[in-house]
């Protein structure tokens, strides 16, 4: 059973209630008697129609809700995406806080206030006697985040009626859960609502129409690009720029440096150009699995001949067309080489489409590219720890240099593109047509997809190698 989108649009204050009690259960930092004033306002603008959660319930929503709970201190057990009695606790104890039936289900009204803290933020209205000291204090945040979050407020003012964004004291991405595009796409409003600054735009659609994101970090004219989740099993890749976005914007804001970097005279200095995820129709294949709603239903059938399930071995796009092999550089060898890799034609992989750029995700990387001046660009792939850094006989001189501070930076090896690989990427297309340093950062070890217990060593591998991007 599903809440379905249209009829799960809120676009005024809903759900307006007070609760009052002692914080028995702690939420994090607050210790004390508190009130929270809740006005709910749940916008579902692209986000999937909602599931009901319930015992026995699986999958990457269930995940999300274990991953909340923990983070509010409401102990729903490991976030392994199944639904059991302890998830069902923690979820009655949630509902119990915010006045809700306690019947352990998520349904309409539970996800209603669920969705505000997955977005890191509420829309309060102020009422008489308010200051931005109490509303922060109630909301367990700093005045400094709600005034940051609300350009042109007046510290020394503030009237009932007025409207605020109050961010909670919850980190916006997660980085525990399977990142899904919808996952992505909450994340991005909820960053873009805590940090107002921040430039978000759309580069294209997907084959299925959904869109592909972009962020800009600062507004130096030094212009540098990222991306990631060309290949859907690799979709890891997504949280860990998203969750650099994230430290990025926190540390400006909060004029902190990060790794040692002054980010506000970065900011100044450079744009980081950041696309999340290119290929959102297979991420979500491969995350959420096929559904006959789907409408290449019978072709992706057909397709998967692996025997294998398509969260162990899809990259392509929903056409099956691996996009990193779908860019106009030495394109006709890599379709060469297709037969002595078994490939016929659409499926998991290596498939690089009827003709070069065939798909809407990799036109919308190359005139995105095209729109920028980029200085170097990074592909983020998974897995093997290593940094590929030419094409052909055309690599600038310079990106030796490069992929060896990234090496430094990472604890990646420098290495040369297996054969099979060694054609239509993008950062080949990139090498070729301006001549600039193109990488790939194949990110984690073992096999695709790298499992999330890896996640915080990728960051930490990879989150140096980014700022210094910024500053070559």
């Amino acid at each position: 059973m599903r809440i379905e989108n249209k009829t799960y649009r809120f676009y005024s204050l809903f759900l307006c209630f007070v609760v009052s009690m002692p914080l028995h259960f702690q939420f994090s930092i607050l210790n004390f008697p508190f009130l929270i004033i809740l006005c709910t306002r749940a916008i579902y603008s692209e986000v999937h129609s909602m599931e009901v959660l319930k015992i026995g319930s699986t999958g990457p929503d269930v995940k999300v809700v274990q991953s909340l709970l923990n983070r509010a201190a409401f102990n729903a057990g490991t976030v392994d995406g199944v639904f059991g009695r302890q998830t069902q606790q923690a979820v009655m104890a949630f509902q119990r806080l915010f006045g809700l039936s306690a019947d352990g289900v998520v349904g309409a009204a539970t996800w209603a206030i669920m969705e505000k803290y997955l977005k890191g933020y509420d829309v309060y209205t102020v009422r008489p006697g308010d200051t931005l000291y109490r509303i922060a204090r109630n909301y367990g945040t700093t005045v400094r985040d709600i005034v940051m979050a609300n350009p042109g407020v007046n510290l020394a003012f503030i009237y009932p009626g007025q409207r605020l964004v109050v961010p909670y004291w919850i980190e916006v991405v997660f980085t525990d859960v399977d990142y899904t595009y919808d996952e992505m796409v909450r994340d991005i409003e909820g960053l873009k609502a805590r940090y107002p600054f921040l430039e978000t735009g759309i580069a294209g659609k997907s084959v299925l129409g959904k869109n592909l994101y972009y962020l800009r970090l600062g507004r130096g004219p030094k212009e540098v690009f990222y991306n990631a989740s060309h290949h859907a099993i690799e979709w890891i890749t997504t949280p860990l720029v998203m969750k650099f976005a994230e430290n990025y914007l926190k540390a400006y804001a909060q004029g902190t440096s990060l790794r040692g970097y002054d980010i506000q005279k970065l900011w100044d200095q450079v744009s980081i150009y950041i696309m999340p995820m290119v290929n959102p129709d297979g991420v979500d294949l491969a995350i959420r699995g096929l559904t006959r709603d789907n409408p290449y239903y019978s072709q992706l059938l057909q397709w998967n001949r692996t025997g294998q399930p398509f969260s162990k071995v899809w990259k392509a796009n929903i056409r099956g067309v691996d996009l990193n092999r779908n860019y106009p550089a030495g394109w006709e060898q890599a379709k060469a080489m297709e037969p002595s890799l078994g490939i016929r034609g659409p499926g998991p992989t290596r498939f690089g489409g009827p003709y070069p750029l065939s798909e809407p995700e990799t036109q919308a990387v190359v005139n995105f590219t095209k729109m920028h001046n980029f200085r170097l660009v990074i592909a983020y792939h998974t897995q093997g720890r290593v940094i590929y850094w030419t094409y052909q006989n055309l690599t600038p001189p310079e990106s030796r240099s490069i992929a060896e501070a990234f090496a430094r930076a990472s604890g990646y090896e420098v290495s040369n593109v297996p054969y099979e690989a060694s054609y239509a990427g993008y950062k080949d297309w990139f090498i070729q047509d301006y001549r600039r340093p193109g990488f790939t950062m194949e990110v984690g070890s073992g096999t695709s997809p790298v499992p999330l217990s890896q996640f915080p060593g990728i960051y930490n591998e990879n989150e140096g190698v980014m700022l210094l991007g910024a500053t070559l």
